[in-house]
């Protein structure tokens, strides 16, 4: 059997060289739960640190080829990041260089890595220009390290990017309730600091294995996504659509909310994705329509019958880089202008479904002028029956959360 490193090595390499999604893939990998999260932890933590891997090992030693380039990675995060002893670092990965059938190279990864940690109070300095600098020690793509710096300045777009996670965050889902659920966690917690709903866990605790997951009396979800709803309003007896809805935690909070006082519709472009939605609110005790529907082809003659719409669009993900550092990987400069255009479709066509009176509410995971606040303005400049009662940004140094944006817009009569 191979090594937990072998297999992060794996996982790595699949998200890196491929183009993988390192959550899909390390669902695939079968071990003990300890090894398992470790296995996920330096996967995670490499993909956080690879330009400042990458940046540090230019100075040490020229380009490899595939293999033996990823080895030196995840050894230079175990070096520098977590809390592997230097000793076990080296001799992993230089075991680990065996085990792929690369013996004849173990003495240039020993090397390496050796020198390395000779010198490692005197590494070579990085950039002095902010942009370059923050790209290295963060991984952030410069495109858009220059819009933060202009929009926040340097302090606190160093704390946004370099902030502290929660293990895993949670909520009750009605009827179970908060002083239910507070004597039913096994581990410590902290409340939300924008939804006191929100359980913050000091720990991960596996789920599966908890009967009041089984019983759909938990479940998992972020405060910025909680409080998307919560910024909806008040919906009881209200007829909602979440036109872009699964994995469907959103619609179940609105139903927890509510107390199931609510006419809720759900819309998902995939059939698979449907399905997981489903499945999601059966565990719930969720009562939701579920169509599989397009929300960004609603004919220009449909009638407006929803007192709300939630449109959660897909967007570029900036506001969760720490969360999903493999994002940051595969997110270009021109991908937002295709974002933006699919962003712009959808509320056009999700706007025909607001009843007067209504509630359209648009939302992003991202902190990006033009997929948030730049795609309202558009919007509205063009519906003037629809008014901006409130928007908001989530900034995670400010609030604690991901980066998440809403904007709450009302139909005139």
């Amino acid at each position: 059997m191979s090594s937990p490193r072998r297999d992060a090595l794996q996982v790595f390499m699949d998200v890196v060289e491929d183009g993988a999604y390192a959550n899909l893939r390390l669902k695939e990998v079968r071990r003990e739960p300890s090894e398992l999260a470790y296995i996920s932890s330096l996967v995670y933590t490499a993909l956080e640190h690879l330009r400042w891997t990458d940046y540090m090992l230019s100075f040490y030693v020229k380009p490899q080829k595939k293999v033996i380039r990823n080895i030196l990675r995840l050894a230079m995060t175990e070096l520098f990041f977590m809390d592997t002893p230097d000793h076990a670092a080296v001799n992993g990965a230089v075991e680990l260089t065996r085990e792929c059938g690369k013996g004849a190279l173990a003495g240039l990864v020993n090397g390496v890595l050796r020198r390395v940690l000779r010198e490692r109070d005197n590494l070579p300095p990085l950039p002095s220009d902010p942009v370059e600098r923050l790209s290295i020690l963060f991984g952030c793509p410069d495109w858009i390290l220059r819009e933060w710096l202009d929009r926040f300045g340097e302090t606190e777009t160093v704390q946004f990017l370099s902030r502290e996670l929660p293990a895993m965050e949670v909520r009750a889902q009605w009827p179970f309730t908060n002083e239910e659920l507070a004597a039913s966690l096994p581990v410590p917690f902290t409340r939300g600091r924008v939804d006191d709903n929100c359980f913050r866990l000091e720990r991960s605790i596996p789920l599966s294995s908890l009967s009041l997951f089984r019983e759909g009396k938990i479940a998992v979800q972020g405060e910025g996504a909680m409080a998307i709803c919560r910024f909806m309003g008040d919906m009881r007896g209200k007829k909602v659509l979440d036109a872009c809805a699964a994995p469907g935690g959103k619609a179940a909070y609105l139903w927890s909310l509510t107390a199931g006082d609510i006419d809720l519709t759900c819309y998902e472009l995939h059939p698979h994705r449907v399905e997981l939605m489903e499945r999601t609110f059966a565990r719930l005790h969720v009562q939701a329509k579920c169509e599989e529907k397009d929300a960004s082809r609603i004919p220009e003659d449909a009638a407006p019958c929803f007192d709300g719409v939630l449109l959660d669009v897909p967007c570029s993900g900036l506001g969760l880089l720490r969360e999903k550092p493999d994002v940051m990987l595969r997110r270009e400069e021109q991908d937002v202008a295709a974002l933006c255009s699919v962003q712009a479709t959808l509320l056009e066509s999700c706007s025909r479904l607001v009843k007067p009176e209504g509630i359209l509410c648009y939302s992003t995971c991202t902190i990006s002028l033009r997929e948030n606040e730049g795609q309202v303005e558009s919007f509205l400049k063009v519906h003037p029956e629809f008014t901006l009662e409130d928007q908001r940004q989530l900034l995670p140094q400010r609030d604690g959360t991901g980066g998440f944006y809403m904007a709450r817009m009302t139909k005139c009569i």
